[in-house]
């Protein structure tokens, strides 16, 4: 199959495989691209990273955040983490290979090529901590920095290998979203701050285990030792619970301290309540795949409601003050 000069360059750029059929055209195959490049960047866990670190702004901002931090705070942190979820794929290529969860990911399955993922996941990276160093503060920037390499290097290429407490070691990482938005208005690491990270440190690990009960056997096949393969369901299943207890009374914190008011209260008992009839069910069933996977899926919309509480508590309080008080 003959290609053109001007398709050779692109299939060296790495933007065409040259599996692919070239009388596809230029413009279909070019936008294919560009969608691998963005499912490298798991869109949907910057998602939830961006949000994240977005309510750690608003509620370190006695008033409006300015434009420019907000804008260039997000886009600094989501470039970011968008780069870590990149490098994991370049490092975890033959991982993602053997696990059917992952092998339609655009390395696994040979839509991109390494070369090309590795320039794309430093170039964003780079580009988000400097805009970070540029417009927002440096210590924003230097966290961040410690944030990726937690992930991408320490967790991705030798914690995950290393230790079923992969997911506990290596959670300081992605629980580090919402203090980098605090910081970004404050400049200061503050103890609100701490309890926003402390939350999603304590979140991680129930998170994370209830999928790798549905996927032990891909994980055992791979060789990672993830805490279902290496001390069996049944002692996951145990952790899971007790973390979820854990993560009851550290999501009582904000309150307590009174960084948050009844508002939060509520919405975080509830939700608690709702992660630990999903732990006891977890804990209770014999065949634990499907409540396992429902358990996960609970846990995403637990952590996104969660912190939609603490803004709503926190804006219902302003406007008590500027309107009663």
């Amino acid at each position: 199959m003959a290609i053109e000069p001007r398709q050779e360059c692109l299939y060296k750029a790495g933007f065409l495989d040259a599996r692919k059929n070239t009388d596809t055209p230029m413009t279909a195959l070019t936008l294919t691209s560009w969608t691998q490049y963005y499912n490298l960047t798991k869109p949907k866990v910057v998602f939830l990273i961006v949000f994240t670190a977005m309510v750690g702004m608003l509620l370190a901002a006695e008033g409006a955040v300015p434009l420019d931090i907000f804008v260039f705070g997000l886009l600094g942190i989501g470039l970011a983490a968008a780069s870590g979820a990149a490098i994991n794929h370049v490092v975890d290529e033959h991982i993602d290979r053997i696990m059917e969860r992952t092998r339609n990911r655009p390395l696994a399955s040979g839509d991109l090529d390494q070369k090309s993922a590795l320039i794309f996941a430093l170039s964003i990276g780079a580009l988000g901590i400097a805009m970070l160093v540029v417009f927002v503060n440096l210590l924003t920037a230097v966290l961040t920095f410690f944030a990726l390499v937690g992930y991408a290097l320490i967790y991705t290429m030798y914690l995950k290998r290393a230790t079923p407490q992969n997911i506990v070691l290596g959670g300081a990482a992605g629980a580090a979203p919402p203090l980098l938005g605090w910081t970004a208005v404050t400049g200061t690491v503050d103890t609100e701050a701490l309890l926003l990270f402390l939350i999603i440190f304590v979140w991680t690990p129930p998170h994370f285990w209830a999928l790798a009960i549905r996927r032990r056997e891909e994980y055992a096949k791979a060789d990672i030792p993830m805490l279902p393969v290496t001390h069996g369901v049944m002692f996951t299943k145990i952790q899971i619970l007790l973390y979820t207890i854990l993560l009851v009374v550290v999501t009582m914190m904000p309150f307590i301290v009174q960084m948050s008011g009844l508002i939060y209260l509520a919405g975080a008992l509830a939700l608690g309540v709702g992660f630990l009839y999903y732990a006891i069910r977890l804990y209770r069933d014999d065949q634990p795949n499907v409540i396992a996977m429902k358990t996960f899926g609970y846990s995403i919309f637990y952590l996104s409601l969660l912190f939609a509480f603490l803004l709503l508590d926190h804006y219902a309080r302003v406007f008590i003050r500027g309107w009663f008080l």
